[in-house]
């Protein structure tokens, strides 16, 4: 009996050595990263039951990842990317330096130094706390115009929002009016259009997008087709990366699933995840056919405590909504000035008849309020709770695909993170 059980675990020590050699076999030239930022297993969960089927990336599921920062149990978005581009933690609200305030070098600085090209993709501001802990060094995130004068500097594509803080003057460059024109003069290809960004004719190495003032469009908001999806922001990032023979670190954010998270909008929630998948789709088809790609997708943290079901009831009615045709906000911008037309206006956009008691509850809400109440009417039909309007301590799904994915298996630091990457990579970075 003892000589079958020594046998079967040296054919399964084999078997696994045999595996994890298999997936570590090629060399890793590009890593790929990509946020759902606020995205933890409820909101997969969700997200799941809002599809109606499996969502491409579960089959990739390798880990869970612990998210606290330094000083709290429950992280920020500049702690929660600090860790996951310097692997050190830092207080609340610090981008790319240590508690201390002592600048770290980040994986995609790294990635710099060992020739590679380098991005950063986001559907909010460029400038915002997850892309700018990748290529900035700052004591607090709100000093926006500092990290877009920084981000200029060492990355290669940068696509997203955040206009109003290239719009700065430049301390550096006192000769140049602004930071964007301090971006152009050192050979960036500026758009501001979805038409300009998929216009290949430009031979330019850089490649700056910023298409909205601060952040992009909602994408269920949408009413015209001036902006990119994440998506294509994705791909022609890639195309632009990928013409450097030493390869290239990206990094892509889903930043409004965070957004909906803090207001407890449902229905913003699963579209924009839905359009994260999207990308995720486009990165998995250039993996596939690449080979020297590894993707690694995880969420920062979770933003509001999200539940599937709530109210008491063994209930999640998340498929109606499909239904809802805006975010909670767009919704409260088509009332008028004394909300009376509250009953009419969310038939309209959600297909559903408000009791009195939910109407006058939106009527009498403080205007900075009155988007959280019809969202909360929204979660209520579909069974979603919440329990705040900033983060959660709560763990958050890992999944990694390609070559050496098996460095990212069981639970994980969200400081491990960018270790595993430059191991992967073979490259020098936080003391290997």
């Amino acid at each position: 009996m003892f000589r079958r059980i020594v046998f079967v675990l040296i054919i399964a020590s084999s078997i696994q050595l045999q595996v994890v050699g298999a997936e570590g076999s090629n060399a890793v030239e590009n890593v790929i990263f990509m946020i759902p930022d606020g995205f933890s297993t409820s909101y997969a969960t969700n997200y799941r039951i809002f599809k109606g089927e499996e969502l491409i990336f579960d089959p990739l599921l390798v880990g869970m990842m612990k998210t606290n920062s330094a000083d709290s149990w429950v992280t920020d978005s500049a702690a929660a990317a600090t860790a996951m581009s310097t692997g050190m933690k830092t207080n609340n609200r610090m981008i790319g330096v240590t508690a201390d305030g002592q600048e770290q070098k980040t994986i995609l600085e790294a990635s710099k130094e060992a020739g590679k090209s380098t991005g950063l993709v986001t559907t909010v501001s460029i400038t915002d706390a997850t892309p700018a802990a990748f290529g900035a060094h700052v004591d607090s995130r709100k000093d926006e115009s500092e990290i877009a004068s920084q981000l200029i500097t060492k990355v290669d594509v940068l696509l997203g929002g955040g206009k109003f803080h290239f719009r700065s003057e430049s301390s550096q460059h006192p000769e140049q009016a602004t930071l964007l024109e301090v971006a152009k003069a050192d050979g960036y290809r500026y758009v501001e259009t979805r038409n300009q960004l998929l216009n290949k004719s430009s031979s330019a190495e850089k490649l700056l997008g910023l298409f909205a003032e601060v952040e992009l469009t909602p994408v269920i908001d949408k009413r015209t087709n001036d902006q990119p999806s994440l998506a294509e922001m994705t791909t022609v990032a890639i195309q632009s990366l990928n013409k450097n023979d030493k390869g290239f670190f990206l990094m892509v954010e889903g930043g409004q699933i965070d957004r909906a998270g803090h207001v407890h909008d449902p229905v913003w929630a699963m579209n924009e995840a839905q359009a994260f998948e999207e990308a995720v789709e486009k990165v998995l088809d250039f993996a596939k056919e690449n080979k020297e790609t590894l993707v690694v997708i995880a969420g920062d943290h979770d933003t509001g405590g999200m539940s599937v079901g709530g109210y008491d009831e063994y209930i999640a009615n998340v498929e109606w909504l499909r239904e809802v045709k805006a975010t909670g906000n767009y919704i409260a911008s088509m009332l008028n000035k004394k909300r009376s037309n509250i009953t009419e206006v969310m038939k309209e956009f959600t297909g559903i008849t408000i009791t009195k008691q939910e109407a006058s509850h939106i009527k009498k809400a403080k205007e900075e309020d009155v988007a959280i109440a019809i969202n909360h009417i929204i979660s209520k039909r579909a069974y979603i709770g919440w329990n705040t309007h900033v983060h959660s301590g709560a763990n958050v799904p890992i999944f990694a695909f390609g070559p050496s994915s098996n460095l990212f298996h069981g639970h994980l630091d969200n400081t491990d993170v960018p270790k595993q990457m430059a191991a992967a990579m073979g490259i020098s970075f936080c003391d290997q």
